[in-house]
């Protein structure tokens, strides 16, 4: 028996079961992503069915990407880094076997609900109320197996990921529970709540924490660990990290209002989410030059090591698009650019440069330590991978970019006469370089993971395996 794969000391079986599905997951998100995408670029691409228009497949690429292959991601790298740095098993097998089944389960549900446009309509919350409920209690599971582990851990103190992964996990909880509260009318149709302008900033409260601590506090988690571990140098600063965190936790929450702007929410609130989002930008490149820094004395590794350049180049988007963010919740700013591509521009390179690079860079870090190999089948698919990946999100980006500002100045361009110069039909004709192009670095993406799919898939069935050691070094 390979005591890396069958650990004595913690539960691999769970992290292995959560990182397969990330890379599957993965791979179906961002499928469908390069669908609607495409659809954009040729519309006979829903094949006149409702199952395949693009509003009805777009919150099912949302929630692919988001809780689908990022849920996965850090449902294993939370189960990973909790039991290595609390040096000590999981609280309980049985709970945490319940979460994957659980998630896989909601998962499958969401696929095969939004489809047939059952929905609440809400943005990233488009689950109808029975699957709301599924989540809520799959999600206390998973808060009860992290904060039991935590609980019984045998280290002094608390790793500073860790405390990330907690904020994330219980923050989401309660914008779960807050956002969803809805009246039932039938089994799959349900109404909010709450009315009018208040369902909006209710609905972006929730929409923007969730990229705050799904995608933010969750991943942040992934890289106190896994940057450090990968580089083989202590983090930079332990206590930028801590300052990091609280400042993090204090800030985001306000931010969701610069959603927003120019609309029937008083202008205080707006001012108020923009402040914030403002002061967002210090502990965001806080916590982004720690990861760098970290790299001091062993930047030469990104030569030969494309799983650490995965991580690094992961923290490069990740300050990019916190930089870009607080700019675009100013109001002149974004008097340009809501609504446009812009928007989907500035998601996507958190999405796809940050989210999902530092993902696949974790995921290949641990792979071969859960499955007991001594590394990955090929570090050439690795690289390949990366470059598809890298190459992707900037050909995205770029083109998302380029047609946001466009659209903006068209809609806003005035005749002499007062009359608008250019109509609707018009910027979205213009735009259709910028979608052939953002389909072509989604593809680009979608074929890093299929790589990533073989390469892994290779190195579970005949991946060299790694020596057996000795207890004290696999706690390491």
């Amino acid at each position: 028996m390979n005591t890396a794969t069958e650990h004595t000391t913690y539960n691999y079986k769970v992290v292995r079961q959560f990182a397969i599905m990330t890379v599957i997951w993965g791979i179906v998100g961002m499928a469908v992503g390069v669908l609607i995408a495409a659809q954009l670029v040729w519309p006979q691409l829903n094949f006149d069915t409702p199952w395949f228009s693009f509003g009805r497949l777009r919150p099912l690429h949302t929630n692919a990407v988001i809780f689908a292959f990022g849920g996965s991601a850090l449902f294993a790298t939370s189960y990973y880094v909790v039991q290595r740095t609390c040096q000590t098993r999981l609280f309980s097998d049985t709970l945490a076997a319940f979460t994957f089944w659980g998630w896989q389960a909601i998962i499958v549900a969401a696929a095969i609900t939004l489809p047939l446009g059952l929905t609440s309509s809400k943005e990233y919350a488009e689950l109808e109320w029975p699957i709301d409920i599924a989540i809520t209690i799959v999600w206390v599971s998973y808060i009860i197996v992290f904060m039991g582990t935590v609980a019984k851990r045998k280290t002094s103190h608390i790793y500073v990921g860790n405390w990330f992964y907690m904020a994330f996990m219980i923050t989401v909880a309660v914008l779960h529970v807050v956002n969803s509260m809805a009246v039932p009318v039938g089994m799959w149709k349900s109404y909010s709540v709450y009315a009018g302008t208040i369902d909006a900033m209710v609905q972006w409260w929730y929409g923007h924490n969730a990229v705050g601590f799904f995608l933010t506090a969750g991943f942040l988690g992934m890289m106190y660990y896994f940057v450090p571990k990968q580089a083989e140098r202590p983090i930079y600063s332990y206590r930028l990290s801590i300052v990091h965190f609280w400042t993090l936790i204090a800030t985001y929450i306000w931010a969701g209002g610069h959603h927003l702007h120019y609309t029937a929410l008083p202008d205080w609130t707006q001012s108020v989410a923009m402040l914030m989002s403002l002061i967002l930008l210090a502990p965001s490149w806080g916590g982004m030059i720690n990861g760098m820094m970290t790299l001091s004395g062993a930047w030469h590794k990104l030569r030969t090591d494309p799983i650490l350049r995965f991580l690094v180049v992961s923290l490069s988007f990740y300050g990019m698009s916190t930089f870009e963010g607080p700019m675009m919740s100013i109001k002149t700013v974004n008097a340009l650019s809501h609504y446009t591509d812009w928007t989907i521009g500035h998601v996507h390179a958190g999405a796809l440069g940050w989210v999902a690079m530092i993902s696949i860079g974790a995921t290949y870090h641990m792979i071969p330590k859960v499955f007991g190999k001594s590394e990955m089948y090929s570090v050439g698919l690795i690289n390949a991978h990366f470059w598809l990946a890298t190459v992707g999100t900037v050909l995205y980006i770029c083109a998302m970019w380029v047609n946001g500002i466009m659209q903006g100045l068209m809609w806003r361009a005035v005749n002499e006469d007062g009359t608008l110069t250019y109509s609707f039909v018009e910027s979205v004709a213009a735009s259709h370089v910028g979608y052939l192009v953002r389909t072509i670095g989604g593809a680009f993406f979608l074929l890093g993971m299929l790589l990533m799919a073989y390469n892994v898939w290779q190195t579970v069935r005949k991946g060299s395996k790694a020596p057996v050691a000795s207890a004290a070094a696999q706690t390491a």
